[in-house]
């Protein structure tokens, strides 16, 4: 259980700026990614021996900072390559209603309504793909959303992604080509997250934000001295924001 503190200072309306959220384990209470995979086994949509087993492989990998991406790309995307997109479409709607919904949290909720009441533009960042997260971000009102995104060819995914994967280093890229699209700046931004693999994107913000950190992203935040906090129920007895 991290250490946190329980007051984050948020001012009204002053310097309206960029509020940035990682996703899992972050704005949810686990990890969709690796949830993902785990409801394709339950579903016997694909073969349980190999994919459980890769599944947690990765996700060890991702907590331990060794991820190959790509590799893990190659492997959470084939699902969609072999499935008709309404199927997949269906399938998701039951992921989403039954496994992610229960896994929100209300004082991310409070957060994500400080920053919008103060007139903020919401963005999310995650390294989960665009199919996954899409439907979840936009359970907390969220429209912008920089995530990997997987190829749709013909009416198919084709099991590759286009563009660049939306981890690490590659959060801070695809973030540079957002705004250069937009009028946003990064005068005043905060970025919210719970992983060491942000840290490139955290080390870039005005504002970062440890959520329920790991070890690492823990210890790195009390030496820089930024905040850590908790959107987990029952971890700050007294209160996780105050407006």
């Amino acid at each position: 259980m991290p250490e946190c503190i329980t007051l984050l200072i948020i001012p009204d309306r002053f310097n309206v700026s960029l509020a940035i959220f990682d996703l899992d384990n972050t704005l949810i209470a686990d990890d969709s990614d690796y949830l993902w995979g785990q409801f394709l086994v339950d579903q016997g949509i694909v073969d349980p021996g190999h994919y459980e087993s890769a599944n947690a492989k990765f996700y060890e990998d991702y907590k331990q900072g060794t991820l190959d991406i790509v590799e893990f790309l190659h492997f959470s995307l084939q699902p969609l390559a072999q499935n008709d997109p309404e199927q997949l479409y269906q399938w998701r709607a039951q992921f989403v209603n039954d496994i992610i919904k229960p896994l929100l949290l209300s004082p991310a909720q409070e957060l994500i309504a400080k920053h919008r009441d103060r007139g903020d533009t919401l963005l999310v960042i995650t390294a989960t793909n665009r199919f996954v997260t899409e439907p979840i971000v936009k359970l907390y009102g969220i429209e912008n959303l920089l995530a990997t995104t997987p190829e749709f060819v013909d009416g198919r995914y084709t099991g590759s992604y286009t563009g660049i994967p939306c981890f690490q280093e590659g959060k801070v890229k695809l973030l540079a080509d957002w705004l250069k699209t937009s009028t946003e700046t990064m005068a005043g931004s905060w970025f919210y997250s719970d992983s060491h693999n942000d840290l490139p994107l955290l080390n870039l913000v005005e504002h970062p934000v440890a959520v329920d950190p790991d070890e690492k992203l823990s210890a790195y935040a009390k030496t820089a001295g930024w905040p850590i906090i908790s959107l987990r129920q029952g971890v700050c007895p007294t209160g996780h924001l105050h407006k």
